[in-house]
């Protein structure tokens, strides 16, 4: 636990790269809810009125179908923005949360589709006070969907952007000679791995010699496997130089772009 209160996880991901994250609390989740729930009711106001016009036909006919609609928004609504957006609803992303596999693995659709499927049982038996209570009890804040998703909703504080003209140090990026194979990158890489990166550049001072090589060459790996550079760009660079080159395409070159 930090100095504000909020509990700190530690976690191992498969390549051997250990970085940390903050548990959301139970009442920024509820405000997260409460945010995406204006948004589902928004939604729900514009379905009613297409639902009416079968009241003309049968009254009960559109009271199931007006409860049909709305567990279909309500679920499909999580389960398409936590799917598309990495983790994140409307209100997750105003409150900088997100969902997270709780090993530090990629975040499955399975995953995403049970901590959707149960959220009606977290809600019990009004204002998640199920989801609540299991989260308030549990050491990773986890409501019951949480737990049998094996997720975790954590908090990104914001964080001041580095200086990466300082962290590149000017030096030449044989990467850029590539730009298809940068784009490539770009489109592949994920947001939660960029950062991991830039967080290891930005840290490696810190670490020992043994732990500074072998993080650098996870990471490293970890791009290789996603866009493979010939081996004109790549010949006589440390696995930390290739990842300087990668977070230089990724955030600098991609600044200038814009």
């Amino acid at each position: 636990m930090n100095e504000s209160g909020t509990h700190q996880l530690r976690v191992s991901t498969p390549e051997g790269i250990e970085f940390s994250f903050y548990l959301a609390g139970p009442m920024v989740r509820f405000l997260a809810w409460a945010i995406d729930a204006a948004v589902i009711t928004a939604a729900m106001i514009g379905m009613n009125i297409l639902i009416g016009f079968l009241g003309l036909i049968s009254a009960d006919f559109a009271r199931a179908a007006n409860l049909l609609a709305y567990f279909v928004i309500s679920i499909s609504y999580g389960i398409v923005m936590e799917y598309k957006f990495g983790g994140k609803t409307i209100g997750k992303q105003l409150l900088r949360l997100r969902v997270l596999d709780a090993q530090g693995l990629q975040l499955q659709f399975s995953q995403i589709v049970i901590r959707n499927l149960l959220r009606f049982v977290d809600s019990l038996p009004v204002f998640y006070m199920v989801g609540g209570l299991a989260g308030l009890v549990g050491s990773k804040a986890q409501r019951l969907g949480d737990l049998a998703a094996n997720t975790i909703v954590v908090t990104n504080p914001a964080l001041p952007e580095p200086d990466l003209e300082q962290l590149m140090q000017g030096k030449y990026n044989s990467f850029t000679e590539f730009p298809h194979l940068v784009a490539r990158l770009r489109q592949r890489v994920s947001a939660q791995m960029a950062r991991i990166a830039l967080t290891a550049l930005l840290r490696r001072d810190s670490l020992n010699d043994v732990a500074r090589v072998e993080v650098f060459k996870s990471i490293a790996a970890s791009f290789k496997a996603q866009v493979e550079f010939p081996p004109e760009a790549t010949e006589g660079i440390s696995d930390e130089r290739y990842v300087r080159n990668c977070v230089d395409v990724l955030y600098q070159r991609r600044a200038k772009s814009n």
